[in-house]
C-alpha cells in the first residue's frame, strides 16, 4: 500500500470518532427548499439553507467541523470561550464568512475579522445572505452587578429563513423577552446551571412562547449533562403539539 494511501486511512481513522458521533441533520420545510440543522458540539450547530452554510458560535476545533461547507454566515452569541473560541475560528475556513455579533464580541476579535463584521445590539435587525436577523437580551436572573451574563452584553438571536422563525437562545435564564416570544418555529434553548437555567425554567419558558419544534442544546453544566428526558417530559405533558426534538450534542464517553 502506498504511503499517502496509508496516511489518508489513518486520517480519515483520527476523524471518524468525531464524525461518527455528529447525528444526521433534521431537515425544516420552508417556502425555499429545506432547512438542514446539523447539531456539532455544546452550543454550536449548523444551519444551511438556499445554497448558505450559517455556524453558530463555532466552537471544538477544527475536527467537529470535519466534512462540513465552509461557512458565509458567523453568528456569536457571547464574549465566553465556548460561544468565541479564536483557536476554532483560526482553524476553520472563514475567508467567506460575515460575522453578526454584538459588541462586547467584535471588540475582543482580531483586525482581520473586525473588517467583515456587523455589530448588532439588542433590539437591533440585520439583513445577511438572504436572511433576517433580529438580535435579542440573553441575560441571567436576578440581574445582579455580577451576573454571568448582564443584559445587553450578548445577543440571543431569531433568524427569518424560508418564511421560518428560528430562535437561538443563547446562555439566557426564563427571561420576559423570551417569554413573550411569538409565532416562533424553531427553538434551540440553553439549560445548564449555574450558568443559565435549570430543566424545570427552560420547559416552563418553552410552554409559555410554544415553539412548533425545540431543541434543547447547551446542556453540560458544573453536574455534568442536564436531564434533557425531563425537560421533553415536561414539555409535552403541558403541550403534546411541541416537538422536543433530543439530539446528540456531547461526545459520548
Amino acid at each position: 500500500m502506498k504511503l499517502k494511501t496509508v496516511f489518508a486511512l489513518l486520517l480519515s481513522l483520527a476523524f471518524y470518532p468525531v464524525l461518527a458521533q455528529r447525528p444526521t441533520p433534521d431537515q425544516i420545510k420552508t417556502n425555499k427548499g429545506n432547512l438542514a440543522v446539523q447539531p456539532v458540539l455544546h452550543g454550536s450547530l449548523v444551519l444551511q439553507w438556499n445554497g448558505k452554510t450559517i455556524y453558530v458560535d463555532p466552537y471544538g476545533g477544527a475536527a467537529a467541523y470535519k466534512g462540513l461547507a465552509a461557512p458565509d454566515l458567523i453568528l456569536i452569541t457571547d464574549i465566553h470561550q465556548d460561544h468565541l473560541d479564536q483557536k476554532t475560528l483560526d482553524s476553520l475556513d472563514i475567508s467567506k464568512a460575515t460575522f453578526v455579533v454584538p459588541q462586547a464580541v467584535a471588540d475582543q476579535l482580531p483586525e482581520s475579522i473586525k473588517s467583515k463584521t456587523i455589530v448588532v445590539k439588542n433590539g437591533g435587525k440585520t439583513e445577511q445572505a438572504g436572511i433576517s436577523i433580529s438580535a435579542i437580551p440573553m441575560y441571567n436572573l436576578p440581574e445582579t452587578a455580577d451576573s454571568r451574563h448582564p443584559k445587553g452584553r450578548g445577543n440571543g438571536y431569531i433568524l427569518n429563513i424560508g418564511n421560518k422563525n428560528i430562535y437561538l437562545s443563547g446562555d439566557t435564564e426564563d427571561i420576559p423577552e423570551m417569554r413573550a416570544l411569538k409565532n416562533i418555529d424553531v427553538a434551540f434553548v440553553t439549560m445548564n446551571l449555574p450558568y443559565t437555567m435549570d430543566v424545570n425554567q427552560a420547559a416552563s419558558a418553552v410552554l409559555a412562547f410554544r415553539p412548533k419544534v425545540v431543541y434543547p442544546y447547551h446542556y453540560r453544566g458544573q453536574e455534568g449533562l442536564s436531564d434533557v428526558a425531563s425537560f421533553k417530559k415536561q414539555v409535552n405533558e403541558g403541550n403534546k403539539n411541541i416537538d422536543v426534538r433530543l439530539r446528540q450534542w456531547y461526545p459520548a464517553k
